[in-house]
Order: C-alpha cells, then structure tokens, then sequence
C-alpha cells in the first residue's frame, strides 16, 4: 500500500511539473540541483520575461573581449526552461580563450563583424571555421572551444545554451591558476617546470583573471 501511495504522489508531482508553464527564479532562496524556488504566479509580470542584451560589453581588457550572460541569476524566468544566453563583444584581436561547458551545448550566431571559431572532439579532431554575419555554429556540450575576431572592426555575436545554467572551464585557469605543485603539473602535463613555474606566475594570467569573462554566477 506504502509502494502505492508513493507511486500515485510521484505521479501526480511529475505530472504537475509537466503542466507548469513556467517558473521563474526565486533568487532570494537557495538553488538546489533542480533549479531555483518558484515566484508566486500571481507576482509574475510580463517584464519578468524580457531581457535585455543591447549594451555592448566593456572590451578594454586583455582578451580584448566581453561576455554579457543572460543566464538564470541575471534572467530569472530561464529557470526550469533549460535554456540560456549571452552576447559576445569582440574588439579587433579580441578572443574568447579556449574553454568549455560542461553543463551545454552552444550555438553562436554571427550579428556583426567576422569571427573565427572552433572546437576540439574527444578524438582530437579540430573544426574551424570563419563566420559572417548571420552564419551560426553549433558547439557540442563539454567540448573545448573558442572564438576569434577575424577582422579590422568589432564583432558581435549572441550565443544560447542548452541550459540555464551552462557553467564555465576556461583551460589556462585549469591549468596554471590552479594550487596543484608545479611538480604534478609537468608530470601530469610533460611541461617543463620551468615554463609551468613562469606561466602560473604570469602577470598576463593575473590580468586574465581580473577581467570580466564570465559565463556563471
């Protein structure tokens, strides 16, 4: 009986979740794996689903690059919806350093300017490709990726993700902005020391990590 009545409650909460049509994000609460608490419906206003990513992002940084999140904790109403976005300001030479997320896929959609980008499979297979505007590529989930600007003048690009929370690896965090020794660095790596030593006490790194390149609250 204990089997059935468990039964009926989890069928009768799934078919619920089914049936919501949204859920927008309690921020004042804790997330917890399944995504924020909910806002009352009856405190939902419809400019609770608009956002806005028309503010180009401040590109005066190393990387020469800027990402605007529109996730879940800018973006509330995401929540549940297992989607997300962001825009991407690039100044000439600017560059998204190699990176992944582990949490989604990507697609990048080209608005302005020319932008070369490219992923890295799990059999170490490269795809590179140069954008135009209106041209959109596709980055599959947890795969390391970048982008580039390819030309003379700004590019702008907005990307969306398959989650509302995609997450961010960038791979020269991973790698030298880490508290592994720089022993286990080069053995695990087949770095010189040396070099290791160099790159985690590297004022470029320093500078990279200062700047504004996020992707997760």
């Amino acid at each position: 009986m204990l089997r059935i009545i468990f039964l009926l409650s989890l069928l009768f909460a799934l078919s619920n979740a089914s049936v919501q049509d949204f859920c927008v994000a309690n921020l004042k609460r804790a997330e917890t794996p399944a995504g924020y608490p909910c806002i009352r419906p009856i405190h939902v206003k419809a400019s609770d689903f608009v956002f806005s990513l028309g503010t180009p992002g401040n590109t005066t940084n190393i990387i020469s690059a800027a990402v605007t999140p529109g996730f879940v904790a800018q973006f509330p109403a995401l929540n549940g919806l297992g989607i997300s976005t962001a825009r991407l300001d690039l100044a000439p030479k600017g560059v998204i350093p190699m990176h992944t997320h582990p949490g989604a896929s990507e697609v990048l959609f080209v608005l302005d300017g020319s932008i070369t980008a490219g992923f890295i499979s799990s059999a170490n297979s490269v795809y590179v490709q140069t954008l135009k505007p209106g041209q959109v590529m596709v980055f599959p989930q947890g795969l390391l990726h970048f982008q580039i600007n390819a030309g003379k003048s700004a590019a702008v690009a907005f990307v969306t993700f398959s989650s509302a929370s995609p997450g961010l690896q960038i791979l020269d965090f991973a790698l030298f902005a880490n508290s592994l020794s720089t022993e286990l660095v080069s053995a695990t790596t087949f770095l010189d020391p040396k070099v290791i030593k160099t790159l985690k006490g590297s004022h470029r790194l320093c500078l990279l990590a200062k700047t504004k390149y996020k992707h997760s609250p």
